[in-house]
């Protein structure tokens, strides 16, 4: 590919959460990542991609226990050293398949605070998409332990996100989108179709509890804020529909947009 033609494509950061990737198991779903590579074949005819994964604690979960993990970060932090080649492992075999070519990038939140590393980060994705990588972005947690303890790679995609200039952000969770009210607890909730003002959803927050992944809607709402303040377009949609990216560029699913009015 010419770099002219690279730089026509818009740019996707896709990020996907421990709870999709296990389709609400304790294990990696292979079925959840072919799902995701067959729509990516298709979305590559248009854009540069950058996936933001979770799920390497949930891998090392399928191939080893550590007593104490719930309790203990340094457990945790383990856990992740070991899922992290395991998940990368999947996404190579289960990718290549589809003849997709996947590179690992590990970053902390401290790589955002440094020009230097902001920069290089940068080029560096750049210069796989030229190549036709697909670069999949997790947090460092050996090293550490913002992910572990808060927000699920939310934040970090959606910085992932202003570096590379994207066009849109993909959180791919287990619900449809923002709601007037949690629906696991109220059926009579409402979803939001769009948001332009995050201080009118606000109030709607009323999390559920986790035990796989540590994002919730408080920190889709971080990466929101993020996103809007610097022009990058944020959906939340459903990783359990079918084909969900291209069908909800479709409109044919329902989902939440963020996007700051001009």
């Amino acid at each position: 590919m010419q770099e002219s033609e690279a730089e026509m494509k818009k740019k996707l950061i896709i990020k996907i959460g421990t709870s999709t990737l296990t389709a609400g198991t304790n294990r990696i779903s292979f079925a959840v990542i072919e799902s995701m590579a067959r729509q990516i074949v298709e979305l590559k005819k248009e854009y540069d991609i950058v996936i933001v994964s979770s799920g390497a604690i949930a891998t090392a979960r399928q191939f080893v226990e550590i007593n104490g993990f719930n309790k203990h970060v340094d457990s945790k932090q383990a856990l992740a050293a070991i899922g992290q080649t395991k998940l990368m492992e999947l996404y190579d075999n289960i990718f290549g398949t589809f003849g997709l070519n996947i590179a690992q990038i590990l970053l902390t939140y401290r790589d955002f605070e440094n020009p230097v590393a902001n920069e290089n980060t940068r080029n560096t994705i750049r210069r796989l998409w030229q190549v036709d990588y697909i670069p999949i972005v997790n947090e460092n947690d050996t090293v550490s332990i913002e992910e572990i303890m808060l927000g699920d790679n939310d934040k970090l995609s959606a910085l992932v996100a202003v570096i590379t200039e994207a066009d849109l952000l993909v959180l791919v969770s287990d619900i449809d989108g923002i709601f007037d009210r949690n629906p696991h607890l109220h059926p009579d909730a409402q979803l939001i179709p769009e948001v332009n003002n995050l201080e009118s959803v606000e109030a709607c927050i009323e999390e559920k509890e986790s035990t796989l992944g540590t994002g919730g809607m408080s920190s889709k709402i971080h990466a929101a804020e993020i996103c809007m303040e610097n022009g990058v377009e944020m959906w939340i949609v459903n990783g359990q529909r079918p084909n969900y990216i291209i069908n909800a560029m479709g409109n044919r699913i329902p989902f939440t947009r963020f996007v700051k009015k001009q």
